[in-house]
């Protein structure tokens, strides 16, 4: 971007970009905050009321699907501070001095570091969902839970197993959001 001459017509160009750096990293970064944040209170109610209850949720498949939940929401801290790093790129943009403005290919990096991260924190985040809602589906249609001769309270699905999945879809969504993000600041950065 930096190799960019002042001429008229690429210093509007250039104006455009970091514009639109700045506001689709706030967008991306707010959508991905708020929804980590709920994904996260969600998942640390889980934690709080599983241990205190003692426990239908001590089952493997749902402990390991919990732990690939927190996992997509530490990789999702990574996609949120890219996402305020594409907001500080477009102001760094808008500086007059040229030096201070970085190089398109260190842009394209971080967007493509931006793009890996979301991936990653997609891949993690279905993969806990996945066993979730498997370990849930068991317990669905186990013969004990339909039967009341044997009541097993360990077979009963709770809403909060349902939030859990709730937390997952929304901790999807905000990597989505970030992938959105960087797809779109990529492809304007390589039209310009």
């Amino acid at each position: 971007m930096s190799q960019i001459p002042d001429a008229p017509s690429s210093s509007s160009t250039l104006r455009a970009i970091a514009q639109t750096f700045r506001l689709i990293g706030w967008i991306s970064f707010w959508i991905q905050l708020v929804l980590g944040v709920v994904s996260g209170i969600i998942v640390l109610l889980f934690a709080i009321f599983s241990q205190r209850s003692g426990s239908p949720s001590n089952n493997p498949g749902t402990g390991f699907g919990v732990f690939l939940a927190v996992c997509g929401l530490i990789v999702l801290g990574g996609g949120i501070y890219l996402a305020y790093r594409y907001t500080r790129i477009g102001r760094q943009l808008q500086s007059s001095n040229p030096s201070n403005r970085p190089r398109k290919s260190e842009t394209v990096q971080v967007l493509r570091l931006g793009l890996w991260v979301n991936l990653a924190g997609t891949l993690v985040t279905l993969l806990g969902a996945q066993a979730i809602v498997g370990t849930l589906v068991a317990r669905s249609i186990s013969p004990q839970a339909i039967t009341t001769q044997f009541f097993d309270p360990t077979r009963i699905i709770s809403g909060l197993d349902m939030l859990v999945v709730q937390a997952n879809t929304n901790t999807v969504s905000a990597h989505f959001a970030g992938l959105v993000g960087s797809l779109w600041l990529l492809n304007r950065i390589n039209r310009a």
